[in-house]
């Protein structure tokens, strides 16, 4: 099976998922400096979001890059993702309609957490469709990002309830780590 189509699907899905995620965005009513402070939260939780959703955008096309095929399983490990990516949009809106109250902090990390192990599920099936030799076995892994991603996810939704903007530095430090251009994709692809 080609992976096209599956490509197409999830940049479409992404774009839907930024779109939405823009629509929370509210235009203050007085053009004064005043009148945007308090869309600040929401601003700034959308930028992390945008942040992330591109970060997943541009790791998930050198993935299917990598990759040759896809098989069912890819298929539905691949809806996986993009379900948790969906959810971007609501926690985003939460977290800054909240404040970066505890709670809504700390499903923001969770929806990340299992974004971010669908990732590595799915990189996982196609190393296991391609084999352990293939393009997309050198170039997704070892991960020791997505590693450290995952730590840190899981030790900001607990910390959320102590302190949420340790939480929110946490999910900031994480999107700064994948910002640091990351080649080993590019530079396996091209052996």
């Amino acid at each position: 099976m080609t992976k096209n189509r599956m490509e197409a699907f999830s940049d479409g899905v992404l774009a839907i998922i930024i779109t939405i995620m823009v629509l929370e965005l509210h235009a203050p009513a007085e053009p004064t400096w005043a009148a945007l402070r308090p869309e600040a939260p929401t601003f700034l939780s959308y930028v992390l979001s945008f942040v992330y959703v591109g970060i997943y955008w541009s790791n998930h096309h050198h993935l299917l890059h990598a990759a040759r095929t896809v098989s069912g399983g890819v298929l539905w490990a691949n809806l996986h993702l993009l379900f948790w990516l969906s959810l971007i949009p609501f926690v985003t809106g939460w977290m800054g309609r909240t404040l970066f109250a505890p709670l809504p902090v700390a499903f923001y990390g969770a929806v990340l957490l299992m974004a971010a192990v669908a990732y590595l599920v799915l990189a996982l099936l196609l190393i296991r469709r391609d084999g352990p030799d293939s393009v997309v076995a050198r170039a997704a892994g070892p991960d020791r990002k997505g590693v450290l991603s995952i730590v840190c996810y899981a030790a900001a939704v607990p910390l959320a309830f102590l302190n949420p903007y340790v939480s929110c530095a946490l999910y900031v430090v994480v999107a700064l780590l994948w910002l640091i251009p990351d080649r080993q994709i590019e530079t396996r692809i091209h052996e």
